[in-house]
């Protein structure tokens, strides 16, 4: 750094033009920084994402005195990082896969501060930039994956808590049954509104924890675990507290109030945590003087001013923003294709030998799950032999929203997967097997999705056909298909597979009216 007696200022020229090229930045990227503030408003673990951006900004307005003293030497680095980031949300917003305009969002913010700063002075601002991450939501289907592997640890380290109290309790799946009451670790009790926003008072606290690098390291590490234990002991303490005084102890204010309590204690964890790290090694000083923020004041002694002078690689990432915010002109006049195609009420109930009975799912799930159709039908053959046919039917992905995997799902009903596999139908489609036991239960599961002609049994190959058919295609419904048989007593799992053969040969002939190819 250039660390001297002058002090840089920018033009009004200069000015206006970073004004016309953070305008165009958020015009271009309004879309998905819209879809940002409504997932921050719908979800309560993301809630903290309105405070991120104006927690960086102060960081950054803190080093404003310091920067003042840096001469900027532009980057053409900054132009390529910001080209590279605009091919990404190109892809993002044709495909409108959320996820890739927000993180290429801050990729152009921060190739425009390279293009106009240089890196010696991108440097000091770039940790403040980076937390931006921590206000980006996951995507749905890695949310709810990694929600349904929380909920089911947590009600395991809830439930040894329970029992190390002496209390006898079961655990089935996400219940646990304490004999008088039964308590169900919802999706909410995962500690998803725990961990995004404690790591990201985590990443704050790294940031400004004065020490080694691999202290702070830690400080940011270690809130992923501090957050299952204590989501887990907030589990626990709730099933205590039941056990004691009866299900109202798990219920209304209190429950709200344990949520915040826990939290907290999170916090605390942190800076005791960070007291026992400055005692490792030969650092003396109080934590008052290694945590904060180092504030640089300009001295007295400055007295030359100077003008930065303009950035060229500014100016041509300035145009790159304009020629994507044509784009994206031209992209919003683009409107989906959504095929024609038969409702799932006038699916046949008679399927060559089987029987039809359909049933229904409370509407709050339907919205939670996002569908646009679907069937749940119980169908028997010879009046004994049942199949449950499920079918959730999509008629866009393109905000986000796609079908649950049955293998995050079940386990949160009390089932336990024994097995799991993929294999093929008789014609040769893929297929995912499920063997599931509960107790004595057992039921055999087979699912697929199906999406615009294809047959599909992975999931991340379903992510691919996805993006490639919303980008070539215009297109992104398709739907989840399942199908459940009970394995009787006096069965083996090969009957359960003949059973669910034999009806997926009447079943897949008729779903292309109900599920456009």
């Amino acid at each position: 750094m250039n660390m001297n007696s002058i002090r840089w200022q920018f033009d009004n020229k200069y000015l206006l033009a970073m004004l016309v090229s953070i305008s165009l930045l958020v015009s271009v990227f309004w879309g998905g920084l819209s879809e940002l503030i409504v997932r921050w408003d719908k979800q309560e673990e993301y809630s903290h994402g309105y405070m991120l951006p104006l927690i960086s900004l102060y960081f950054i307005w803190q080093k404003k005195d310091l920067l003042k003293q840096i001469e900027f030497k532009p980057s053409w680095l900054g132009m390529v990082v910001v080209f590279l980031a605009l091919l990404i949300f190109l892809i993002g917003e044709v495909s409108a896969l959320f996820i890739l305009i927000q993180y290429s969002f801050i990729a152009v913010l921060i190739g425009l501060a390279w293009s106009v700063m240089g890196w010696q002075a991108l440097k000091i601002i770039l940790i403040p930039l980076l937390l931006l991450v921590f206000a980006i939501p996951l995507p749905y289907f890695l949310e709810a994956s990694l929600s349904a592997n929380l909920q089911l640890l947590s009600s395991k380290l809830g439930v040894a808590f329970i029992r190390w109290c002496n209390i006898p309790v079961y655990l089935e799946g996400n219940l646990i049954d304490l004999g008088v009451y039964k308590l169900q670790v919802v999706e909410a009790c995962s500690g998803l509104r725990y961990l995004f926003p404690l790591m990201s008072l985590g990443f704050i606290c790294a940031y400004m924890f004065d020490t080694a690098w691999w202290k702070r390291a830690v400080v940011f590490v270690s809130t992923i675990p501090v957050t299952l234990l204590m989501n887990s002991f907030r589990i626990g303490m709730i099933g205590v507290l039941v056990d004691n005084w009866g299900i109202s102890a798990a219920e209304g204010f209190l429950h709200d109030f344990e949520g915040w309590i826990i939290f907290m204690a999170c916090m605390g964890v942190l800076f005791v945590e960070m007291l026992f790290l400055i005692k490792i090694g030969n650092d003396s000083r109080p934590l008052s003087e290694v945590f904060g923020l180092d504030v640089y004041v300009l001295p007295d002694t400055i007295s030359t001013h100077k003008k930065r002078e303009f950035s060229v690689p500014f100016l041509l990432t300035t145009v790159l923003l304009l020629f994507s915010f044509m784009f994206v002109l031209s992209v919003d006049k683009r409107t989906e294709i959504i095929p024609d195609r038969l409702s799932f009420n006038s699916f046949p109930m008679q399927l060559g030998e089987w029987s039809g009975h359909q049933q229904s799912m409370e509407s709050n799930v339907v919205k939670y799950l996002g569908l646009s159709d679907y069937i749940l039908t119980d169908y028997v053959r010879d009046g004994m032999h049942s199949v449950n046919f499920y079918a959730a039917y999509y008629k866009s992905q393109r905000k986000g929203v796609s079908p649950h995997s049955p293998r995050v799902c079940i386990p949160g009903g009390g089932w336990q997967i024994a097995e799991i596999e993929r294999t093929h139908f008789s014609n040769g489609l893929p297929v995912n097997r499920i063997l599931i036991k509960k107790g004595e239960q057992q039921q055999l599961v087979y699912y697929w999705f199906q999406q615009r002609g294809h047959h599909l049994a992975n999931e991340y190959l379903m992510k691919w056909y996805l993006f490639k058919d919303a980008v070539l295609l215009n297109r992104t419904d398709g739907a989840l298909v399942r199908l459940t048989t009970v394995i009787h007593p006096n069965e083996q799992a090969v009957d359960a597979d003949k059973r669910l053969q034999a009806f997926a040969d009447e079943l897949i002939p008729t779903l292309p009216s109900y599920i456009p190819i």
